[in-house]
């Protein structure tokens, strides 16, 4: 069993920089993909940015630039650095990850992300 905890929420004003870190209980090697989502009031969850297992990287056009995945093993956490932030990057964001052998998604509970204009 897998278990994510996200960390590093807060409240930034617009062009600050914030990291957000994704602990995973059960290791990070078990992971075939690590993905960042978002969901901000009254919209669906969309997909920011995943890492696969090989290194791979991909991220949603509006953060493009912005925002970079990244994974320590030795502490199975994966982080998104947010740069250059805007209003619009508020939400809770969600990391997932699913399992390289039976294919199960995980989902933690997620961290609130707050941008002022």
């Amino acid at each position: 069993q897998v278990q994510l905890v996200e960390s590093g929420g807060g409240l930034v004003q617009a062009g600050e920089s914030l990291r957000i870190s994704c602990a995973s209980s059960g290791g990070i090697y078990r992971l075939n993909v690590t993905e960042w989502y978002r969901q901000a009031p009254g919209k669906q969850r969309e997909l920011v940015a995943g890492l696969t297992r090989f290194g791979g990287t991909n991220y949603a056009d509006s953060v493009k630039g912005r925002f970079t995945i990244s994974r320590v093993n030795a502490k199975s956490t994966v982080y998104l650095q947010m740069n250059s932030l805007k209003p619009e990057d508020t939400a809770v964001y969600y990391c997932s990850g699913i399992d390289v052998i039976s294919t199960q998604r995980y989902w933690g509970k997620g961290t609130q992300v707050t941008v002022s204009s």
